[in-house]
C-alpha cells in the first residue's frame, strides 16, 4: 500500500517554522501503511533510519518535493527497539538522534502541581535539564510560553534554526517541551516563539542555570547545581538573638586587578573573605548576582534570575566562593530583586507575545522611577517562579539569606504615581493584595523549607508587621531595614554641631518605634550614590572634625539596638562617591585617619560579637533603658544596652567638638567602669580624650542610685562595661 503523502499545509507549516504541533507530524507514527517516520532537517541531502544500537540500516527516507522534509516506512519492531539517523550533508555525514521519538519530559504531578502554581522546586522541571532516555544523552527544555503559536529551541546545536526543534504543548500547564539529544554542557541556547500575532521573538530562558554575558544573550547549558546542607553553625548566626554586623559589596567595584579588571569568584574568595572575616563581620551581603545586562544598573535590573552572573566565573566558581565563606565563618546574603525587572528584548517582557510575567496595564505593570516592568503577582505561574527562585538560592548555593529590594514598591499600587496613574485593588485600596500575598507566601515557604535561613526587607514606609509571622497577619520577614533612623541619623549626622541642638530629636525619635520590627541599621550603597557623597564627605567641619564625626557616627550606629549594615569603602572613610565602574581607594590607608577609622571598625565588630548585652535584645524593648535623652544644648545622648542575663553595656555619644568634662551619669549599679570603645582614641587618630577605669559613687543621677563621673570626648562615642 503506498504512503498516504502528508497535507501541503502540514509541510508548509513545518519548513516555515509555524507548526503548533510537531510531534502530531514528525517522528514515529503507527498508519494504515505501517509505522511511518518523518524528520525536518534542513541541508540534509540524504536520510536513512538506523538501528540505535548496532547501526544497521532500516530505511530511507524520501524527501517530500520542494523541502526539507523526509519520510518513509520503517519495520516497526526494530524501530521501537531505538532507531537514528544517518544524515548525509554537504560536506559530511553524521548520526543524530530523532527528538520526537521521546515521551513527554514533564510528569503529570509537575504538570498539575505548575499548572496550580504551586510546585515548590519549577526549577527542577523547568529550563535545561541534563537527562537521559532509552539511554541517550541530552537535555529536556521545558518553557511556560501558554500564548505561543509555536516554540522552539534554537542553539549552536542546530544552527539556531528554530525549525529543528520544535516543541510539543502541555496544554493543561501552558508549558512547551522536548528532549534534544546530543545537548550538553556548555551548549548555548536560546527560545524562539512565534506569537499569536505571527512575531518570531527570541527569548532567553527565564530557569538559565548560566548565560553568555552582555552583549550576548544566549544561555548556557549547565548541570542543575546539587543541594547545599546547612552549614553547621549558621542558623544560628542568623537568628535575632545573633550579633549580625553585615558588609555590603558590589563584586565588580570592592577591588580590581591592574586598575580595571574585575576579580572572579575564586579570588575574591581568596581576598574579599579573609577580609571581611579580619575587619570582624559576621555576613557579607551582595549586590544583586543574577545575570543583568546593563552594568550601571549594579545587578537591580535582572534578566537571568536563576544564573550567577558570568562577569566573575562559572556557577561552580560562585559556589566556591559562598562555601569558602562558610569556612570563613561568614554568612552569604544575596540583594534579590522580585519587584521589577528590566525591559530588553530578551526578557521577560511580552514573553509569548503578551504581559505573561508583567501587568498589562502600564499603571500596574510599569516603574516610571526605573523604565521598568513590574511583575504580575496575581498570576499563579509567576508567583511560583518567584518563590522557587528564592528557594533555589538557599537550597542549591547555600546562601544564608535574601535582602529583597524595593518591597515598599511592591506593597503599594499608587508608590511614585500620581492621582489618576494607579488602579486600585479590589477592594478599591492602594494596597498590592496579590504582593503582600506573594510575600507572604515566599516567607512562609523559606521557613518550611530552608529554616535557619533569613529574608530582610528593604521597605521604607510603616507597613505593619513587616517582621511579624504570616499567620499573625505579618509578611514573614526575619528582619527589615531600618529606614527612618538612616534618614534621621545622616541628617543630624550631616548638621552643623552648632545646630544639632536644635534637631535632637532626630536621635531620640527612632527609639518610638526601634521595637515595633527586627530592624537592620543600615548605611548603605544606596547612601553613597547619586550625588549624595561619601560617608566622611557627609560630616561637617574641618578635615579633624570629620574624621571624629564619622568615628563617632559608627560608635553610635555599633551601640544603637539592631543589626548592622555597612557599605564598602565606609570601613576606611572612602572620600570619592562610590562609582561601580572602578576599584575602591585602597591607597587612601596609607594615611593614619584613614586607617584610625578601619581600625575603629574592626574593633566595633570585635565589642560588638564579645558582649551579648549589644546585640542579644537588639529587637526587644527589655534591651535599651535611657540614661540621657534631654541634654539638647550638649548634643550628649546616653542609654544602656542589656543582655538576657542582665549583664550591660554603657554607651555615651557626644555630638559637639567640645569635650564634657566632669560629666555625672547615671548607671544601673555600683562598681567599677572599663571603657571597652572610646572612638577618640589615639590608636583611631583621635584626640585620646579618655577615662580608662572610673570607680562609681553612691549619688543619685538620671534617677539612677550611682553614678559615674567622666570625660566624654568630643564628637566621639564612648562605652563602658562594669570590671
Amino acid at each position: 500500500m503506498p504512503l498516504k503523502p502528508l497535507p501541503r499545509s502540514d509541510i508548509h507549516a513545518l519548513m516555515h517554522a509555524e507548526h503548533g504541533d510537531p510531534f502530531a507530524v514528525l517522528g514515529p507514527h503507527e498508519t494504515p501503511e505501517g509505522l511511518v517516520v518523518r524528520a525536518l532537517l534542513p541541508g540534509a541531502q540524504r536520510v536513512a533510519v538506523v538501528h540505535s544500537r548496532t547501526g544497521w540500516p532500516l530505511a530511507i527516507l524520501a524527501r517530500h518535493e520542494g523541502s526539507d522534509l523526509f519520510s518513509g516506512l520503517v519495520p516497526a519492531a526494530e524501530a521501537r527497539m531505538g532507531y537514528s539517523f544517518q544524515v548525509d550533508w554537504d560536506s559530511h555525514t553524521s548520526r543524530l538522534e530523532d527528538p520526537y521519538r521521546f515521551p513527554f519530559v514533564l510528569g503529570e504531578t509537575d504538570v498539575w502541581l505548575l499548572a496550580e502554581g504551586t510546585h515548590l522546586r519549577p526549577w527542577e522541571r523547568l529550563g535545561a535539564h541534563l537527562r537521559e532516555f532509552d539511554g541517550v544523552k541530552g537535555v529536556a527544555f521545558a518553557v511556560w510560553a501558554p500564548n505561543a503559536r509555536r516554540v522552539s529551541v534554537v542553539g549552536n546545536f542546530n544552527n539556531w534554526d528554530g525549525r529543528r526543534h520544535a516543541m510539543r504543548l502541555r496544554r493543561e500547564c501552558g508549558v512547551w517541551e522536548i528532549f534534544a539529544p546530543h545537548v550538553s554542557v556548555g551548549d548555548s541556547y536560546e527560545f524562539e516563539i512565534l506569537s499569536s500575532q505571527g512575531e518570531v521573538l527570541r527569548k532567553a530562558d527565564p530557569f538559565a542555570f548560566s548565560s553568555q554575558l552582555r552583549p550576548d544573550t544566549a544561555c548556557v547549558v549547565q548541570p542543575l547545581p546539587a543541594p547545599v546542607a546547612m552549614p553547621e553553625g549558621r542558623a544560628a548566626a542568623n537568628e535575632r538573638h545573633a550579633p549580625i554586623s553585615i558588609y555590603e559589596v558590589h563584586l565588580g567595584s570592592w577591588r580590581r586587578k591592574n586598575g580595571h579588571e574585575w576579580l572572579d569568584y575564586r579570588e575574591l574568595a581568596d581576598t574579599l573573605v579573609p577580609y571581611a572575616r579580619d575587619m570582624g563581620f559576621t555576613h557579607i551581603e551582595l549586590l544583586p548576582v543574577s545575570e543583568h545586562p546593563f552594568d550601571g544598573s549594579w545587578g537591580y535590573q535582572p534578566i537571568g534570575l536563576y544564573a550567577p552572573t558570568s562577569r566573575f566565573g562559572t556557577p561552580g566558581d560562585f559556589r566556591h566562593f559562598v562555601e569558602a565563606a562558610h569556612a570563613a565563618g561568614l554568612g552569604v546574603i544575596l540583594d534579590w530583586v522580585p519587584a521589577h525587572f528590566p525591559t530588553d528584548a530578551h526578557g521577560l517582557g511580552r514573553f509569548d507575545g503578551t504581559a505573561l510575567y508583567e501587568y498589562a496595564d502600564p499603571r500596574e505593570g510599569f516603574h516610571n522611577d526605573w523604565q521598568t516592568l513590574i511583575f504580575n503577582f496575581a498570576r499563579t505561574e509567576v508567583r511560583n517562579y518567584l518563590v522557587g527562585n528564592a528557594l533555589y538560592w538557599l537550597e542549591r548555593y547555600g546562601v544564608d539569606g535574601l535582602r529583597v529590594d524595593a518591597v515598599a514598591s511592591m506593597l503599594y499600587r499608587d508608590y511614585s504615581r500620581k492621582a489618576g496613574e494607579w488602579v486600585p485593588n479590589a477592594l478599591g485600596g492602594r494596597e498590592n493584595l496579590e504582593a503582600i500575598d506573594f510575600l507572604r507566601r515566599m516567607n512562609q515557604v523559606v521557613g518550611v523549607e530552608r529554616p535557619g535561613t533569613v529574608t530582610i526587607a528593604e521597605e521604607s514606609t510603616s507597613f505593619p508587621g513587616v517582621t511579624r509571622p504570616p499567620e499573625d497577619g505579618g509578611l514573614g520577614f526575619h528582619y527589615k531595614w531600618n529606614m527612618g533612623w538612616m534618614n534621621d541619623t545622616l541628617a543630624y549626622a550631616g548638621t552643623d554641631p552648632v545646630y544639632r541642638k536644635h534637631h535632637h530629636q532626630q536621635i531620640t525619635f527612632g527609639l518610638m518605634y526601634a521595637h515595633t520590627e527586627n530592624f537592620v541599621l543600615p548605611l548603605s550603597h544606596d547612601e553613597v550614590v547619586h550625588g549624595k557623597g561619601s560617608m566622611i564627605g557627609r560630616m561637617p567641619g574641618d578635615e579633624w572634625q570629620k574624621f571624629a564625626g564619622l568615628r563617632n557616627l559608627y560608635g553610635y550606629l555599633w551601640g544603637y539596638p539592631g543589626k548592622k549594615l555597612l557599605f564598602m569603602g565606609g570601613e576606611f572613610a572612602q572620600h570619592a562617591e562610590w562609582n561601580a565602574d572602578r576599584g575602591l581607594d585602597w591607597h587612601l590607608l596609607e594615611h593614619a585617619s584613614h586607617q584610625g577609622v578601619r581600625r575603629l571598625v574592626r574593633d566595633l565588630n570585635n565589642v560588638y560579637r564579645h558582649f551579648p548585652a549589644l546585640h542579644e535584645l537588639d529587637n526587644e524593648g527589655a534591651g535599651f533603658e535611657w540614661i540621657v535623652h534631654d541634654d539638647a544644648d550638649q548634643s550628649v545622648f546616653a542609654f544602656v544596652r542589656k543582655a538576657r542575663d542582665g549583664a550591660f553595656v554603657v554607651v555615651v555619644c557626644n555630638f559637639t567638638p567640645l569635650p564634657r568634662h566632669s560629666y555625672r551619669l547615671g548607671v544601673p549599679c555600683a562598681g567599677a567602669y572599663r571603657e571597652i570603645i572610646n572612638t577618640d582614641g589615639s590608636v583611631y587618630g583621635g584626640s585620646g580624650v579618655g577615662n580608662g577605669i572610673v570607680e562609681s559613687a553612691p549619688t543619685a543621677w538620671h534617677g539612677k542610685t550611682d553614678s559615674i563621673v567622666v570625660s566624654v570626648p568630643p564628637l566621639a562615642t564612648v562605652m563602658w562595661v562594669v570590671v
